[in-house]
């Protein structure tokens, strides 16, 4: 009878870094803040031409279980409390695409009293996403940039910094 590849010792030769960001990278759920027309582009991006089902990306209704915050179209000083309590409530490490010209710098509303000129005076912002309202596959490629921003990703690192703080 033939040894098992597991009595010969069988081993994986990768980084920890590697083996923890992978599934990661390929189940990254969202959580949707849109306000605008680039609300209506980000359901699109959910059809059949750019489905971000196959790559692993579904939408998630609560902060609690998201890895990223997409925020979609202009926001006012009094929904920048909520955007900003949505992403408190996020688990770390998360990440935060700004979707259209509204959320990147106020767009066509940045005259406005009401209007906060920039998501990233409220939070910080990983991925800008230009366009008024950017096409489906731009976000698609917005979305496929954060998985490899999570690919690179040193979590071993991270952790031992984060117990190395703890312990002092």
């Amino acid at each position: 009878m033939e040894p098992l590849i597991w009595d010969a010792g069988f081993a994986i030769p990768t980084k920890i870094d590697d083996l923890i960001n992978l599934p990661r990278k390929n189940s990254l759920w969202y959580l949707l803040f849109a306000t605008a027309c680039c609300g209506i582009e980000l359901m699109q991006t959910g059809g059949p031409r750019t489905d971000l089902d196959r790559f692993g990306m579904v939408f998630r209704a609560t902060p609690r279980q998201v890895d990223l915050l997409l925020i979609a179209g202009s926001i006012t000083y009094k929904m920048a409390e909520e955007v900003r309590r949505l992403y408190d409530q996020m688990p770390e490490p998360k990440y935060v695409l700004a979707m259209g010209s509204c959320a990147n710098c106020g767009g066509l509303f940045s005259r406005g009293y009401s209007v906060v000129k920039g998501i990233d005076k409220v939070i910080p912002v990983d991925v800008y996403l230009p366009g008024c309202p950017p096409r489906p596959e731009a976000l698609n490629h917005a979305m496929m940039t954060i998985q490899k921003r999570i690919q690179k990703d040193h979590w071993a690192q991270r952790m031992f910094n984060e117990a190395e703080a703890i312990t002092k």
